[in-house]
């Protein structure tokens, strides 16, 4: 199994089977896990990371943004239930029928048109959102008793086969007193709404509000899944805030060096000119770039390992590649530089890198572009190249 040695993310499966069995821990017996695994499991690899979720461990729920990644889920095999937390257009109902998906309903208008596209004698399988202080998607009423209305309606709807509720906290990554408050006054709304829909005799097999941050922050057993997104993923929902076990980091993204030299003093390194030299520099050439998801931000201020030292960019991020300052580094053309990962002692995290741009873990690897192959790994040995 030989891939291009050029810019190449890693895979972890075994990680991921750590950081599942620590999450678990902090929710009750009852609740089951509804992995995420959108946008390509954030980057990590689908094709590789579903099959294990649902063979290896047992995971019996996937979460996906669109229509499109449910059929692929189907088309890999993958027979546990799918849920698209997004919108689908009506016109796709058969084909939600077809594949056996769950749709996220946006609203009541959303629901009705989905009905008017469902083949008689046939219902869509769907979970109603509710708007709870996202305000993002769902049914959004003022009171308790004008949403129950709302999705009792739904149940009703000849083309609807209403199975659950959920909604999305809003700041459950947070200890901010208020947030914490906030994020209970979300879970009590959806569970007061179930609890009257219950008396309504309107039958719901789930009713989840759970997600990352909410399963360990904010643990309910009232969730009858929870929704495992960026922890699974061994990243932090809130970089500033620590998750009570240790993390394993799925993805490791690393490159070979291409070229080194060495330069004089004041000499410019890359576009704009923004490096100069201030002394004799080895420099060292990586060809990555932000086409391969590498951040541009990271000019002048990102660091890579090799050999176990830290490397700091200098001059500005190319489209294909960057440059290094490895002096006092013993380092070869061939050597391989960590971008994200370990090295002997030094780590570099998605997260450090997202501090630097004053954004979010879940970005840095969502954005590793596809022409970067996925070396999947279980236990320390190679088991397979995910090429797109």
């Amino acid at each position: 199994m030989t891939y291009l040695k050029r810019a190449w993310a890693e895979t972890h499966l075994d990680r991921i089977k750590t950081n599942v069995e620590n999450y678990k821990k902090f929710l009750n017996p009852e609740t089951e896990l509804l992995c995420v695994v959108k946008a390509n499991c954030y980057g990590n690899g689908d094709d590789a990371i579903v099959p294990y979720l649902e063979n290896e461990l047992g995971i019996k729920w996937f979460a996906v943004s669109n229509i499109e990644e449910a059929k692929h889920l189907r088309d890999i095999g993958i027979s546990g239930e799918i849920l698209i937390l997004g919108y689908t257009p009506p016109e796709y109902a058969k084909e939600l029928i077809d594949y056996d998906i769950i749709q996220a309903l946006t609203d009541e208008s959303h629901a009705k048109e989905l009905s008017k596209y469902t083949p008689n004698d046939k219902r869509v399988r769907a979970h109603c959102a509710l708007d709870t202080g996202m305000t993002r998607i769902g049914v959004c009423e003022n009171t308790a008793e004008k949403a129950c209305d709302t999705v009792e309606r739904i149940s009703r709807f000849k083309g609807i086969q209403l199975e659950g509720i959920f909604t999305h906290f809003a700041s459950a990554d947070s200890d901010n007193e208020d947030d914490i408050n906030y994020t209970k006054m979300q879970a009590e709304k959806i569970v007061s709404i179930a609890e009257s829909l219950k008396k309504r005799l309107v039958s719901l097999n789930e009713i989840h509000f759970l997600n990352s941050a909410g399963g360990i922050y904010h643990s309910n057993g009232k969730s009858t899944l929870a929704r495992l997104g960026i922890i699974m993923y061994g990243l932090k929902p809130n970089s500033a805030l620590d998750v009570p076990f240790t993390l394993k980091p799925v993805l490791d993204f690393k490159a070979s060096v291409s070229m080194v030299k060495d330069v004089e003093s004041g000499v410019f390194v890359s576009y704009g000119r923004t490096y100069e030299t201030s002394k004799p520099t080895k420099i060292a050439t990586i060809p990555v770039g932000y086409a391969d998801g590498y951040p541009r931000f990271l000019s002048n201020k990102g660091e890579v390992l090799i050999h176990g030292q830290r490397a700091k960019i200098i001059g500005r991020v190319c489209m294909d590649q960057i440059m290094c300052d490895v002096t006092g580094i013993d380092v070869k053309v061939g050597d391989t530089a960590t971008l994200i990962g370990t090295d002997g002692e030094e780590t570099i995290t998605a997260d450090d890198i997202a501090d630097i741009g004053n954004t979010i873990g879940y970005e840095i690897i969502c954005n590793i572009s596809k022409r970067v192959p996925r070396v999947v790994y279980n236990n320390g040995q190679q088991i397979g190249i995910l090429k797109y």
